[in-house]
């Protein structure tokens, strides 16, 4: 006993001579300091209060936009809408991604990592390997057999023109529902008025079941001009707007709000990868789609009131020059100079560096639409959300879509107004841009300016 009280004694000695901070508290040693980069492509949009909600008029007396003072935190957004040439990184990505996978039953050793050379550690189901050069036309003929079922079969070929089969080309991945997380749990014994006050206790349930599993095609709708407008002659723009390079540069539209979802998600996971594998550095904070409280916010460029982001109350400048693409006369679609969309950052960006928050395409964002969301939503980052099943009835499905687009009259580009489609509908009008959370209070906020204490 006496030897194990002097050794108990030894090990507290030598504990308090270890980076221990004296006995005091001082918290972890050696952490690295946080510096959160600016994402390229997109601006700084730092925290403010605003008046949410309708300004001076109501034209379509719908009452689903009651004034509001809210709080909206720092986030990122990105400057411009997603283009056509970005959103298709994404698909040629999951594209590419399929291919590997494929030629991996075939050439695992080339095209997939299927253990830690450092550790020895087992990857079950193996990474792809980025590194192996994909040869579409490869002379190897088993690679070729393998990757005969991407392709178009003979018979639904135009012009014997070998294409990919767009419809497999689908994005699989996972996310987990905080919001069914945190719901109090009224399944466990006892008073249920205080189960209704307390939260849920940590491992009472396993959490894997809110994890939440999405598997989406990625391609864009095409037909989406056509089926849109049916009398009206949009083929040239079915044929040739998304994949074409003449139109990179233009917001890429006939996306859902799935695949607009689907999207922020790959890109967050494409930088954490970069960032994880090559620099080992910090995962960032995740993209996403706006809530329509940011997106206002954003729309305002930092002033309370003003009906336009470009202030307003009108939609021409002194020179007489119409600021945002939209339809300006009945049948008149190119007063503002453009028929349908127009090049990304054509007109003139708001004080926040955002350009087309209003016109162009509308925009989705990742709040649900309910016509008295603004009364029962919290004033500080307001939001409603429902992640809707594909059994929930359409009223459900709706999403809240912001800034009017090219084909809606000036109403329509109100900072204030909202809108709505169903999130599995894609329109030849709506498009997206992706924002991600600031990590801190504002932008340049460190310790050695933030804090008295913490240096």
């Amino acid at each position: 006993m006496k030897r194990l009280l002097i050794y108990f004694a030894l090990l507290l000695f030598l504990g308090s001579c270890g980076n221990s901070g004296n006995g005091e508290l001082t918290g972890v040693k050696n952490r690295k300091r946080y510096y959160q980069p600016d994402p390229f492509g997109m601006v700084y949009i730092p925290m403010g209060s605003y008046t949410m909600g309708i300004g001076d008029e109501d034209v379509l007396y719908t009452q689903i936009n009651n004034a509001k003072t809210v709080t909206v935190q720092s986030f990122y957004m990105d400057q411009t809408e997603i283009t056509n040439n970005e959103y298709r990184q994404f698909v040629y990505w999951v594209r590419d991604s399929i291919a590997r996978r494929i030629l991996g039953e075939v050439q695992p050793e080339l095209y997939l990592i299927s253990e830690n050379e450092k550790t020895g550690e087992v990857y079950d189901p193996p990474f792809i390997n980025w590194e192996t050069k994909l040869e579409w036309d490869s002379d190897e003929q088993d690679i070729r057999d393998a990757l005969v079922d991407m392709y178009l079969p003979e018979e639904e070929r135009y012009f014997r023109r070998k294409e990919i089969d767009t419809r497999k080309l689908y994005f699989e991945y996972y996310f987990v529902d905080l919001k069914a997380a945190a719901v109090k749990d009224y399944s466990q014994g006892g008073d249920i008025k205080e189960a209704g006050l307390a939260n849920r206790p940590q491992g009472l349930k396993d959490r894997s079941v809110y994890v939440r599993k999405e598997v989406i095609n990625v391609y864009p709708d095409t037909l989406c001009w056509i089926h849109d407008y049916v009398y009206s002659f949009n083929d040239p723009s079915t044929e040739k707007y998304f994949w074409h390079p003449a139109y990179d540069n233009y917001p890429v539209v006939g996306v859902n709000w799935k695949q607009a979802k689907a999207f922020c998600i790959w890109r967050t996971q494409m930088k954490n990868s970069f960032l994880y594998g090559k620099k080992g550095e910090s995962a960032i904070s995740d993209f996403r789609l706006p809530s329509e409280s940011e997106w206002e916010w954003a729309a305002r460029g930092g002033y309370d009131g003003n009906p336009y982001p470009w202030g307003g109350p009108y939609t021409r400048n002194d020179k007489g020059c119409f600021l945002a693409n939209f339809k300006p006369l009945r049948g008149d679609y190119i007063d503002d100079g453009g028929a349908q969309t127009v090049i990304v950052a054509h007109y003139p960006a708001n004080d926040f560096g955002l350009y087309d928050m209003a016109g162009n395409v509308a925009e989705w964002t990742n709040s649900a639409f309910h016509p008295s969301s603004y009364n029962f939503a919290w004033d500080l980052n307001p939001d409603y959300q429902y992640n809707a099943k594909d059994a929930d009835p359409p009223a459900l499905k709706r999403k809240v879509t912001r800034g009017g687009s090219w084909k809606d009259v000036a109403y329509y580009l109100r900072v204030s107004s909202r809108a709505y489609e169903y999130q599995d509908t894609a329109k030849c009008y709506v498009g997206f841009r992706c924002v991600q959370n600031y990590l801190g209070r504002q932008k340049d906020d460190n310790p050695s300016r933030a804090s008295k204490v913490y240096k």
